[in-house]
């Protein structure tokens, strides 16, 4: 921690500048102008360091260009085979319905190694499905499995969600969850049409970066903007629908030719728990463009005051 400490503006502007808002960022060589035997050296070195180098650190092709992606996910296979001693085990690991980096990748230490363990056992609900909750644990297609504790981590609704569960309401009684039925529309992901004075952080449509500091630039747009309402006498701002929907199509765009499109993933509204978030119905939830774009759009909008957005 002492190092990282003394790194703290180095790492922050790195963070400015990296898409995903961290301090890793992409090799700016083409997949293709390297051999086969330097991208394997190339990702063993990311693959080995901590943090997520070997996902935001590689080359750009990884996110747009099947081919590229094969290969690193086929690299990725190899390495987890290494981690975990048990074959089959291993197989079941390596994910078969998306190439690597596509879905958001959780950071891990020493997670495959878990299963090692004698008192470690992967059960594949797929295989054999869960049916029911049991007094002891739970009971599968195929047997009963005792526990003291079971932790339900099945999956949530991303971005919309939460505001989902409020009673927010806009102009003429409009609920905001009615308003999103078919997804998000927003202006910089903090604004909506006909619900003023209403702003979100960290809410649907900002950036695919780094929450806290997508937050962070968020917050520094925010503020100056409502010193803006107060020095001016204003007290109500609400954005205009011609803005709202500028800013959807820069969102709509922002997804163009990524691999994501393909995945049944959060970031595309995938949730096969709820009602129209099927596979293949897009909800367009982040800025796909990354946060030092998104940053850029904000001052942009800052200098033409604010420019969009209706004060009274």
């Amino acid at each position: 921690m002492d190092a990282i400490r003394t790194r703290y503006d180095e790492i922050f502007a790195a963070c400015a500048r990296s898409p995903a808002a961290f301090e890793h960022e992409p090799d700016h060589r083409s997949f293709y102008d390297i051999s086969p035997q330097q991208r394997r050296e190339f990702w063993d070195r990311l693959y080995d360091e901590p943090g997520f180098g070997i996902w935001l650190a590689n080359f750009p092709e990884i996110f747009t260009d099947e081919k590229a992606n094969a290969e690193l996910s086929a690299y990725i296979a190899g390495r987890i085979r290494q981690r975990v001693d048990d074959p089959e085990v291993a197989e079941k690991l390596i994910p078969k319905d998306h190439g690597f980096g596509v879905q958001r990748l959780p950071l891990e230490t020493n997670y495959f190694e878990a299963y090692n363990r004698d008192d470690v056992e992967l059960v594949d609900s797929k295989v054999t499905p869960i049916q029911r909750i049991t007094k002891t644990g739970l009971c599968t297609s195929d047997r009963e499995l005792e526990f003291d504790i079971i932790v339900y981590a099945t999956g949530f609704d991303a971005f919309t969600g939460a505001y989902d569960q409020i009673d927010i309401r806009g102009i003429g009684g409009k609920k905001l969850r009615d308003h999103w039925a078919d997804g998000p529309v927003t202006y910089l992901g903090m604004l909506v049409n006909g619900f003023p004075n209403m702003v979100m952080l960290g809410g649907p449509q900002t950036a695919a970066a780094n929450f806290p500091r997508g937050s962070e630039v968020a917050i520094d747009w925010v503020m100056p903007m409502l010193q803006h309402l107060w020095n001016n006498g204003y007290t109500r701002f609400d954005v205009s629908e011609e803005s709202q929907k500028a800013w959807f199509d820069a969102v709509k765009q922002s997804y163009a030719g990524l691999l994501l499109n393909k995945a049944q993933s959060w970031i595309t509204g995938y949730n096969s728990n709820l009602s129209g978030h099927e596979y293949g119905h897009t909800r367009y939830n982040i800025f796909a463009t990354g946060g030092a774009e998104y940053a850029k759009r904000l001052k942009e909008a800052a200098a033409n005051i604010y420019h969009g957005i209706d004060f009274a």
